[in-house]
């Protein structure tokens, strides 16, 4: 049977967008899932491109009718991956891939034992500092409460089915495209 459901995870400034970024352009079947949230939509993002922006009201009653394949609530905020969303890529023959944080990839493979995940790790807990700061979306104190959970995460990653080390861009990528490839192929 084909596989066609990734996970692709790992801390806050491991680069997994990027990663994702230029896998899709290796592979042009992939297609990422939106995410859903209840934060406020950052400048330049799109309800139902970005994100599906939610209420907590309307997040909250969506977790109730067992909408979500996983959710959680990072910070303070919401987030979480619709049923529909992996529904409607499956559907149109896509490649799927998650691109979540940690617990809610753990939660997906429970659900679908059979995706496979990767797990994005920088080459260092300094580098991975710099990116964070290199953001610019964070002050000193929400990025050291982001290392604080990027740690703990990190202790997960042995329950991957494949880590990836985000040091020279161009060779992730390629290491996680080659990933993807043998895992559709899979029989």
């Amino acid at each position: 049977m084909r596989n066609n459901l990734f996970i692709l995870s790992g801390p806050s400034g491991s680069g997994k967008n990027t990663v994702y970024n230029g896998v899709a352009a290796l592979i042009p079947e992939i297609e990422q899932t939106v995410s859903a949230t209840t934060r406020a939509p950052r400048e330049g993002e799109t309800d139902g491109v970005d994100y599906y922006f939610l209420s907590v009201k309307e997040f909250e009653k969506r977790i109730r009718d067992d909408a979500f394949v996983e959710f959680v609530k990072y910070g303070d905020n919401y987030y979480g991956t619709l049923r529909s969303e992996i529904r409607r890529l499956n559907e149109a023959g896509k490649i799927v891939v998650l691109i979540i944080e940690v617990r809610g990839a753990l939660n997906v493979k429970r659900v679908f034992p059979e995706a496979e995940s990767i797990f994005i790790l920088p080459p260092s807990i300094d580098v991975l500092r710099e990116r964070i700061l290199g953001r610019g979306q964070n002050t000193v104190e929400e990025t050291e409460k982001r290392l604080r959970i990027a740690e703990q995460e990190m202790l997960e990653k042995e329950k991957y089915d494949h880590r990836v080390i985000n040091d020279k861009l161009e060779d992730c990528v390629n290491e996680v495209a080659d990933i993807i490839r043998k895992g559709v192929c899979k029989e």
